[in-house]
């Protein structure tokens, strides 16, 4: 029963070796117009030829049969041409045959590529410097050697194309406030774009983002004045709620007359707070009000006379008064 259970878990092993095998293989560029076939009589002959010279030269030929890969590397091996099944070797010993296998070593560890400053015209039409970091990884080593020539490079060539088209979509304040926003869909992008190389792009981040001199003075001039404004619109209302203070405190005061006289002790008490020889003398306001107000102009004396002496006379004789006035 155990026997029994055992070669289950074999097979079932073997069909997700083989079923991975079979996917990656479709993955790699070029395989659908050859797919795995029967090496051949010169294969076969060459393979035999290799394994003699193994065997002749033993034990000096396993300084060059076995090989080593950290664990943080991988191996992709070639015999007469050909993906080898089973994908990459490693970590560990892994075994070659002189002669026909040939392999490369594939370094699984994250990288960074700091992206030179790109120039980059703003969909507002304007132009500025930016530079960034991007952090990415071989995820299949196998892809990544038999896809492309050099995905490294291909990878750095990308980053940089991908960083103007999507800065350039992006107006000016959008590039300074949204980094973030910007960082994820040039991750994503080129996520997408490596998966065929078998490259994984973790992290994307923008480092700096330069202005032109004379841009730069433009937008301290609009952010000094846009201060000034709202620094004069405070005070105005510091003014506002002041003089609403004043006409309330006045009429308070209006309503008591002891409370002038007061407020009048409190200044003089702050005055000589300050340790000075300044000497203080109240003016009432009507004084003022009195040589302001505008004079009546004075009559002739003799006109003033006559003017008395009539009205004495009609006060008298009122009936006569009335008809002169009812003839006139």
């Amino acid at each position: 029963m155990q026997n029994a259970d055992s070669t289950e878990v074999i097979d079932l092993a073997n069909h997700v070796d083989t079923s991975r095998t079979v996917d990656q293989r479709h993955r790699i560029i070029g395989a659908e117009d050859s797919a795995p076939t029967d090496p051949g009589v010169c294969g076969k002959f060459m393979t035999g030829c290799a394994w003699a010279l193994v065997v002749v030269t033993f034990p000096f030929s396993l300084f060059v049969c076995f090989k080593v890969v950290q664990e943080y590397e991988r191996a992709v091996i070639f015999r007469l041409g050909r993906l080898m099944s089973g994908g990459a070797k490693g970590p560990g010993i892994f075994f070659i045959l002189p002669c026909i296998d040939n392999y490369a070593r594939v370094d699984l560890r994250t990288r960074t590529y700091d992206v030179p400053p790109q120039e980059v015209l703003t969909k507002d039409s304007v132009t500025v410097s930016v530079d960034a970091v991007v952090y990415y990884r071989v995820c299949n080593a196998t892809i990544s050697v038999a896809n492309v020539a050099n995905a490294h490079q291909s990878t750095r060539l990308l980053a940089q194309t991908t960083l103007r088209n999507v800065l350039g979509t992006r107006p000016l304040h959008e590039i300074l406030s949204d980094r973030d926003a910007i960082s994820k869909t040039m991750q994503v992008s080129l996520d997408e774009a490596t998966e065929s190389w078998g490259i994984k792009v973790e992290r994307v981040e923008i480092k700096d983002v330069r202005l032109p001199v004379q841009l730069q003075r433009a937008m301290a001039a609009e952010a000094e004045a846009a201060r000034e404004a709202r620094a004069k619109v405070i005070a105005a209302e510091g003014e506002q709620k002041a003089s609403r203070a004043l006409r309330e405190a006045s009429e308070v005061i209006s309503e008591s007359p002891a409370a002038l006289q007061l407020r009048y002790l409190q200044t003089l008490n702050t005055i000589s707070a300050e340790k000075n020889s300044t000497i203080v003398f109240p003016l009432p306001i009507d004084i003022i009000s009195f040589f302001t107000r505008p004079r009546e102009p004075r009559e002739p004396r003799e006109s003033r006379e006559s003017r008395e002496q009539r009205e004495q006379r009609d006060h008298r004789d009122p009936t006569k008064s009335d008809l002169q006035n009812l003839s006139s």
